[in-house]
C-alpha cells in the first residue's frame, strides 16, 4: 500500500506547502541557527547538506520503502515568509493501521507565536483524516515548548524513553 501524499494544507495564519527541494535556500535562512539544536544536539546543515536531505525527503518513503515520510514549510500568510517545519514519519503497525511520528520546528526568531502548534495541529488533522493512528512525538525533558504542543495535539507523555526523548502518544 502506498504511503499519503502530502497536500497544500492552510491555518488562519499559515500555509503548509509540502516540502520541495527549491524550498531548501529559503528555509536555510531560519534553520542555519545553532538555538535550534539545544535540545537535539548536533549543529545547522550546511546549504547543500540541506538541499541533500531535501532531495531525499521529497521521495516520500525511505529507501527501502518501510517508512513513509511528510514534511511541510510553513509559511505565515501575512509576509509570505517561511517560519519552520512540521514532519511526519509514518510506519505500518502490527494490526494493520499506520502510526504518524510528528515533529515541528519553527525558527528562532518566530518562536512563542504559536506556529508551531497551529501547523502541527493542521499536519495532525490532515494525517487523521487519512487514516494514520496512532500519533507520537519524542520530546526531551523540559523542553516546555514542544511539550506544549505534543498535548495540543492530545498526546499524552508515557514512561518510554528513547536516546533521552520521552514518548508521546494518542489516538
Amino acid at each position: 500500500m502506498p504511503w499519503p501524499t502530502p497536500t497544500p494544507l492552510a491555518t488562519p495564519r499559515l500555509h503548509l506547502e509540502p516540502l520541495r527541494v527549491g524550498h531548501a535556500r529559503e528555509a536555510f535562512v531560519f534553520l542555519d541557527d545553532t538555538r535550534l539544536h539545544t535540545w537535539t544536539g548536533g549543529a545547522p546543515d550546511t546549504l547543500p547538506e540541506l538541499e541533500a536531505r531535501y532531495a531525499r525527503q521529497v521521495v516520500g518513503e525511505s529507501p527501502d520503502g518501510a517508512r513513509g515520510w511528510l514534511n511541510w514549510l510553513l509559511r505565515r500568510r501575512a509576509d509570505g515568509r517561511l517560519v519552520g517545519t512540521v514532519q511526519a514519519t509514518l510506519s505500518r503497525t502490527p494490526g494493520g493501521g499506520t502510526e504518524g511520528m510528528v515533529a515541528w520546528v519553527t525558527g528562532a526568531a518566530y518562536q512563542g507565536e504559536g506556529y508551531a502548534r497551529e501547523g502541527a495541529r493542521a499536519m495532525a488533522g490532515w494525517l487523521r483524516a487519512e487514516g494514520v493512528s496512532p500519533l507520537v512525538a519524542y520530546v526531551r525533558p523540559g523542553h516546555q515548548a514542544s511539550m506544549a504542543v505534543a498535548r495540543g495535539l492530545g498526546l499524552s507523555p508515557s514512561d518510554v524513553v528513547v536516546d533521552g526523548e520521552v514518548r508521546w502518544s494518542g489516538a
